[in-house]
Parts: C-alpha cells; sequence; structure tokens
C-alpha cells in the first residue's frame, strides 16, 4: 500500500475531484454532509473558521493498494480511519471516498486539520508520517508492500504543481543515474531535460555539504525528492558505478529491471572492436587459419563421415 499526502488543497477543489471522478464511492463521512461535494465543502469551511490562523486546514491523502488487491469496503473503511488515528488526526470530520477508475485500487481521504474544538492538528513531517502509517498497516493487514516510488499507482493529475514536478525529478534521475559516474555526468543529464542541480558547501569552502534540484520555480533538496537521492547517498551510488559494483539494491523490482537491461546495453556499446585479421602480420595469419577440407568446409577430422569411418576400422566393441 502506498501513502500520498497532498498539500494545498482547498476542500471545495479536493472534495469536487473525489466526489465526481468515474466509479468513486463514498465509503464513509463524519461531520459533513459528504453526498454532496459542494455541501462537504461548505462544512468543513465553516469548521476551519474556527481557528482563521490556520491557513492550510485541508488534509487530502490517497491510500494505492497493489493492481488486484481488492479488500472488502469494510476493510477499507477500517484501513483509512486506523491512518487517520496513526496520524493523530482524530475529533474532526473527514470523508473517505474509493476510486476504482484505474488498474489498482485506491482510497481518498480529506479530513479537516481544525478540529471539532477548534484546535489545530499538528500537520509537521505529514508526508513521511504517513508513509510510516501506511507501512505498518500493510503489515498488520497483510497487504502487499510498496517497493519505491511507482508512477503507474500515483495520481499526477491529483497533485499540486509542485508535487508533479518533484516526482518528475525522481524518475529523471532514476532513467539517468545508472549512465553516470560523477555528479558532474548526472548534472549534465538532468540539464538535458530542463532539470537544474544545484550543492551546498560548507562555510564557504569547497566541501559539498548538500545537493537540490531545480525544475521551474520548484526547488527541492535531494533528500525531498527521495532519501536515496541525498548528496551522501548519490556520491555512493556514484562510486559504486566507477568500480562496476551493483547500485540497484535501492531501486523497486521495475526500476531495477530497467537500469541492470541499461547497463548491459551500456558495456555491449563500449566493448573495443576484434582486432581485423589484416593488422597481423602474414606469418600470424597463416598460422591461426583452420586447416580445411578440400570442399572448403570445416576440418575432415571433425565431421561425421570422419567419425563413422573411424568408428567403422575398430569394429564392433565387444
Amino acid at each position: 500500500m502506498v501513502s500520498n499526502v497532498f498539500p494545498g488543497h482547498s476542500f471545495y477543489h479536493a472534495g469536487r475531484y473525489v466526489s465526481k471522478k468515474p466509479g468513486a464511492e463514498l465509503l464513509d463521512y463524519l461531520g459533513v454532509r459528504g453526498y454532496d461535494y459542494k455541501l462537504m465543502a461548505e462544512d468543513f469551511i465553516a469548521q476551519s473558521e474556527l481557528r482563521p490562523s490556520k491557513q492550510k486546514a485541508c488534509f487530502h491523502a490517497a491510500l494505492s493498494f497493489y493492481p488486484g488487491e481488492k479488500p472488502t469496503d469494510e476493510t477499507l473503511t477500517q484501513i483509512a480511519r486506523e491512518y487517520l488515528e496513526g496520524l493523530g488526526i482524530v475529533n474532526t470530520q473527514y470523508v473517505i471516498v474509493k476510486h476504482t477508475d484505474r488498474a489498482h485500487l485506491h482510497l481518498h481521504i480529506l479530513a479537516n486539520m481544525v478540529d471539532n474544538d477548534g484546535k489545530v492538528i499538528k500537520d509537521g513531517w505529514i508526508g513521511l508520517r504517513g508513509k510510516k502509517v501506511a507501512q505498518q498497516l500493510t503489515r498488520k493487514y497483510k497487504l502487499i508492500p510498496a517497493n519505491g516510488k511507482n508512477l503507474d499507482l500515483t495520481h499526477l493529475e491529483a497533485m499540486s504543481q509542485s508535487e508533479v514536478n518533484r516526482y518528475k525529478i525522481y524518475q529523471v534521475i532514476v532513467d539517468n543515474l545508472p549512465h553516470c559516474r560523477t555528479l558532474q555526468d548526472l548534472e549534465l543529464r538532468l540539464m538535458a531535460q530542463g532539470i537544474h542541480t544545484q550543492y551546498k558547501y560548507k562555510n564557504q569552502t569547497q566541501e559539498l555539504q548538500g545537493i537540490s534540484f531545480r525544475i521551474g520555480k520548484d526547488r527541492f533538496k535531494g533528500s525531498q525528492i527521495d532519501r536515496k537521492f541525498s548528496l551522501g547517498n548519490l556520491q555512493k551510488a556514484l562510486a559504486a558505478m566507477r568500480q562496476n559494483r551493483d547500485i540497484t539494491a535501492w531501486l523497486s523490482p521495475k526500476e531495477r529491471k530497467k537500469a541492470i537491461l541499461v547497463k548491459s546495453a551500456t558495456r555491449r556499446s563500449s566493448a573495443p572492436e576484434p582486432a581485423h585479421p589484416m593488422q597481423l602480420s602474414p606469418l600470424i595469419q597463416a598460422l591461426l587459419k583452420p586447416v580445411e577440407s578440400e570442399g572448403g568446409g570445416v576440418p575432415y577430422e571433425l565431421t561425421d563421415a570422419y567419425r563413422r569411418k573411424k568408428k567403422k576400422k575398430k569394429g564392433p566393441s565387444l
């Protein structure tokens, strides 16, 4: 199961998306009129106004299940409730909607980050916390675990442009890293696709301390893209590439297969051309030339006719 938290959405925008999508099915709701997204948004907004200082009161997350997994509606509802509880989103309004418009089943969860008493619910590091809670629930309900990011299971159309850009950077790094040996190699490849690499140095020295990536107006630290893309982990991966070691351990199975194919193709294309026979001296060429039969085929000693003749001379075995 994969958890994705979409920051910055409005109650109206998120409510319309989760409700109007083809195949949307309302599983559970509390404190709002879930049967109509406009009324739902009004109820969410009315409660959020109990704490006007809370600017981003809309919590919107998606839980995506592996293709083929089809838990019952009761199980899905229970998973969503426990997901909210694990994040500390309790005593507040929420909506749980099931979507079946894709090859994989997924849930959308909306909640109010201003609770029923007008108190603000903490949302620090909520994206990372959501992933950890999803991992715990995956083990508890014996679901198929997620291995890395999978854009096929990610709802880019439900994300803000900033989140879309973050996933684009992730995919470009995954595609290009197997071709690189240094940070400069990676930087040039990313630049060709509109992604700029920026470095952080320690105390006005040349010692690298961090790395970030910029696309358009959005800039992300390497660790914000994915923890395996922090400066230290990228340097370890590139060092492994220089030593021809396997760096695919941190990839998902789909990404690992692709990286192995890319690496094999790179090796074949960079293999040295065999020496042409004409570069050898005439004497060496004569010595290396196989002895052929009069008919111009393989040597007679290696033919089936020779072996049959030899066997016939020996006579039948006793």
